[in-house]
């Protein structure tokens, strides 16, 4: 079957602008996964450009992609896949490839073209892209290779240990090869040689899913590595999450997969016009026993460096005693071809400080908590053992303090050759950490021999931010680090413990706060799809998604996420794809939860709560007062409202049936009524009990009847000010609105203060005593082990989304997606002094700084070409406004006075505003 689903493909060129002596970057922002993007598996995949020019105004009127397959076509201007012609569209982003049928593995060179109010663009420089294996039956003479055994040294337990695969194949090239492309599908986790040299930079590859529902496979060009002549291909296979987390261990539980297999194809083509494929098949040989002798992602790798094959991937070795592999059964999933990028080691971090501790051991301290792996350099003794144990806090003896990893080990073990100097990292592990103890070592190690390796999926940063508050620049910080430790081919919750999972309600609304610091659309486009794979036949949606845990709670606050990410990548990159894409599923969940527990318009079922409010007790995880406490029937069907106004606007997007809408607007006026009936005091002002929570989910939603929002409003944030003492009394379902809400309503400085915050409980507490991420609970320094994680991003609520949209002014304006057109709003009256900030849209770079003081305000703005913006401005009178040393009317031609703002248009460019 051949699927239409988003992909992202990329490709950066340049070519210089009739209008000015600048450049239009051709970037098809929807698949980052190699230099060129190999293996699509669509049949109308999207284009985007941006223009790369200082010029200001510039708007396009129309372009013209020439689509060809082959360089040399593309350069005569032959078009024989794609001619779109002189198209007058405004749009440069997601543009859809409309030209011939695209076949398996179909080669397609592009370029663009455009028109602007300034002239005509020369064509860009070529971009390419190549289609992947479009259908199962092409694959399905391709075998599944493996070995369901174990080998010695191997065991089943709940510490299950399963030595890597070893596997190679020597072929024998005749021709001269003009190209070459090898698609490999590696469980768990693979690493591919050809003649040992590694393919690909990749780490921990390919990204987990389901592998009984889908599973991903990985493209490389491989022309530069072949010859005519004998070759060797190799590949290493590791466990990930395919086997041994947890193998037979709680089955009601947790899901397995099996023994570690592959399926490889090797596509050649020769420059006489023939063609070779090679597949995997019982010829393949293999052997466990090799240095890799354990890998686990909870538990760690152990590397017996005695053991190791040298020239084990080349021509030259000789694999007689090495076993044949067999063929197995395929994991059970469709294949696809992965269309977000893998895991790459993307940053490195030095150690701070080395201590020796009484047992002769050492601790490393790597001065942040991060997400990765150590590298390691030692001289010592043929067999001597040095073990690493990773944690992420010590105890006040100064040793590690363990007991929130669960039953994680969080250990790598390396055996020494003895042959000189050493080095040596994991291939198929990662840990959080900013503690290791390090043990066995023979001699006194010095801080350069150990390098932390950052290890997340290769998403560019798009987003900075910086203020005069420097708690707040600490928290941005922490979430940075947070954020990208916690992307793992798919979102985590955690890791470090024997957790590490997908959970839904982590990124509700942490998914829309992650894209200004992160181009993660390909991310959460491939986790919207883990969500509909997950679905139950009836549609249910887990807590879960890929379900490695079968946790099926029917809840709404958790699995709403389904709803609320796409949302976001509507917003936020114009994305109506997976809105189409998924819209049946999400109207199924929604037509469940009303089928099986909608009683009287309201939902009552509610799994979690408000999870994680801040307790009476620092000691203790959950609370247990009950005026801390929102009624989960409060939850659930504030939130069922809130999707129910998503999943209208949804059906407006798409141009759904219209009796979907009449649904949806029905349903979700029953809903309110009976939630106001209900939960809203009429003497008191109040919703419920009087949470926070209770009442800024209806203010945030629009539930609230509009001649008692302020009251309610002004009643919450009473509850805020003074029976909290201005701090955070929400868990992770209040906090995914409170700050916007709280702004939104015209107390920023109240925002402020609960941004700025040193005390408990509050995102500056976590800071101020030590912490390097964003913790898991308000109290994770002081609470039971149980469940306190220091590498958690639930807490950030929308408070990434507030620094930029609320702080900055950096805003998507919902009405022109993906920031075609732009709303800067900054409230400058929150006591900051200033503010730095900047995002790279899908149309180029916004920039937002503000410096203001009792005189003046000065702000400087960048608004991308092709996009522009609504500026509002604090001011009364035309006159009190300057932009670039004009007076305002100069440069804005329509000026509206709202309350106390000056409010106006401005086109592409660079800005100087400056209000007396």
């Amino acid at each position: 079957m051949i699927k239409r689903t988003i992909i992202r493909v990329i490709a950066l060129f340049f070519t210089s602008l009739i209008f000015a002596q600048s450049e239009i970057e051709v970037v098809d922002l929807q698949c980052e996964m190699l230099k060129n993007p190999l293996g699509i598996d669509v049949l109308d995949p999207r284009l985007s450009w941006r223009f790369k020019t200082s010029a200001p105004n510039i708007e396009q009127q129309a372009y013209q992609i020439l689509v060809a397959s082959s360089p040399a076509q593309l350069a005569a201007n032959e078009a024989d896949l794609w001619d779109s012609g002189k198209v007058q569209s405004a749009e440069s982003l997601n543009v859809f490839y409309s030209g011939k049928e695209l076949d398996s593995k179909q080669e397609a060179y592009w370029k663009v073209k455009t028109w602007t109010n300034e002239g005509e663009t020369t064509w860009s420089e070529p971009a390419y892209w190549s289609m992947g294996i479009l259908t199962y039956a092409e694959w399905k003479s391709t075998r599944w290779i493996g070995y369901n055994q174990l080998f010695p040294g191997d065991s089943l337990s709940q510490f299950s240990k399963l030595a890597a695969r070893y596997i190679r194949k020597n072929i024998a090239l005749e021709k001269p090869i003009k190209d070459a492309k090898v698609y490999i599908m590696g469980m768990g986790l693979y690493e591919l040689y050809i003649n040992g040299q590694k393919i690909g930079d990749q780490v921990l590859a390919p990204v987990p899913t389901d592998y009984t529902k889908n599973v991903k496979y990985n493209v490389f060009n491989v022309t530069d590595e072949l010859s005519v002549g004998r070759n060797t291909i190799g590949s290493i296979l590791g466990n990930g999450r395919f086997f041994a987390m947890r193998q037979e261990y709680k089955p009601y539980k947790i899901k397995s997969f099996g023994f570690p297999k592959m399926a490889l194809q090797l596509v050649i083509r020769y420059t006489d016009g023939s063609s070779e494929t090679i597949k995997t098949d019982e010829s393949w040989k293999f052997t466990a026993d090799g240095p890799i002798r354990a890998n686990n992602e909870y538990d760690g790798e152990i590397y017996d460096a005695r053991k190791e094959i040298p020239n084990w991937n080349e021509v030259a070795f000789d694999d007689s005693a090495w076993k044949n592999l067999t063929w197995v059964q395929e994991p059970g999933g469709f294949y696809e071809g992965q269309m977000t990028p893998n895991m790459k080691v993307k940053d490195t971090v030095t150690p701070i400080s080395i201590k020796a501790t009484k047992s002769g051991s050492y601790i490393l301290d790597m001065g942040q908590n991060m997400v990765g792996w150590l590298q390691l350099r030692v001289k010592g003794t043929r067999g001597d053992a040095i073990t690493m144990k990773f944690a992420e806090s010590l105890k006040e003896d100064g040793t590690l303090y363990t007991a929130n990893l669960r039953d994680a080990r969080a250990t790598d073990t390396y055996i020494l050759s003895g042959n000189g100097t050493e080095i040596w990292e994991p291939k198929f592990v990662y840990h959080g950490f900013r503690f290791v103890e390090i043990t066995g070592l023979s001699s006194k190690p010095k801080l350069t021999d150990f390098i932390g390796k950052v290890v997340y999926d290769d998403l560019e940063t798009v987003g900075s931010f910086e203020s005069s508050d420097e708690t707040m620049n600490q928290i941005f910080e922490n979430a940075y680090w947070g954020i990208r430790g916690n992307y793992k081919g798919m979102p985590i919750d955690c890791p470090q413990r024997n957790e590490r999972q997908p959970w839904l309600g982590d990124r509700t609304t942490g998914a829309y706060g992650e894209s200004f610091l992160f181009d993660n659309q390909t991310l959460y486009a491939k986790w919207l799809d883990d969500i509909k794979y997950s679905q139950t036949q009836d549609g249910g949606i887990p807590d879960v998604a890929p379900a490695f845990w079968r946790y099926y709670g029917d809840g709404v606050t958790w699995q709403g996420t389904y709803i609320t990410v796409a949302d976001m990548l509507y917003q936020q990159y114009g994305d109506v794809t997976s809105i189409k894409k998924h819209y049946p599923y999400m109207k199924k969940w929604i037509l469940y939860m009303e089928s099986n527990y909608l009683k009287n318009d309201l939902i009552a079922k509610d799994k979690y709560g408000d999870w994680c409010v801040p307790p009476e007790s620092l000691e203790i995880i959950r609370s247990q007062d009950p005026s801390r406490l929102t009624d989960g029937e409060v939850l659930s069907s504030a939130f069922y409202y809130h999707l129910l106004k998503l999943m209208e606007k949804f059906s407006g997007v798409i141009d759904a049936n219209p009796e979907d809408i009449t649904y949806y607007q029905n349903l979700s006026e029953r809903v309110k009524d009976a939630f106001n009936t209900k939960f809203l005091d009429k003497n008191k002002l109040v919703y419920a009990n009087n949470t926070v929570t209770a009442n800024v989910l209806p203010l945030a939603f629009g539930m609230v009847p509009k001649e008692f929002e302020q009251d309610v409003f002004k009643n919450m944030t009473h509850e805020i000010e003074v029976t909290k003492n201005s701090h955070i009394s929400t868990g992770v379902v209040g906090t995914q609105f409170l700050m916007r809400t709280l702004t939104e309503f015209g107390r920023g400085d109240l925002a402020y203060t609960l941004a700025s915050n040193k005390t408990y409980p509050s995102w500056g507490y976590m800071a101020e005593n030590g912490a390097t991420t964003i913790w898991e609970l308000w109290n994770g320094n002081t609470a039971d082990p149980e469940m306190n994680s220091q590498n958690h991003v639930m807490l950030l609520g929308d408070l990434m989304i507030w620094y930029f949209e609320n702080m900055a002014g950096i805003k998507s304006d919902p009405e022109h997606p993906a920031f075609k057109k732009v709303i800067m709003k900054p409230d400058f009256n929150t006591g900051l002094k200033f503010v730095n900030a900047s995002y790279k849209s899908g149309y180029g770079e916004i920039k937002s700084n503000w410096k203001r003081d009792k005189k003046k305000l000065s702000w400087e703005i960048s608004i991308p070409p092709n996009s522009s913006a609504k500026i509002y401005v604090p001011a009364s009178k035309n006159s009190e406004v300057k932009i670039n040393k004009q007076p305002l009317d100069h440069l804005a031609t329509t000026i509206v006075k709202q309350e106390d703002s000056l409010v106006f248009e401005l086109p592409s460019g660079d800005y100087s505003i400056l209000v007396n």
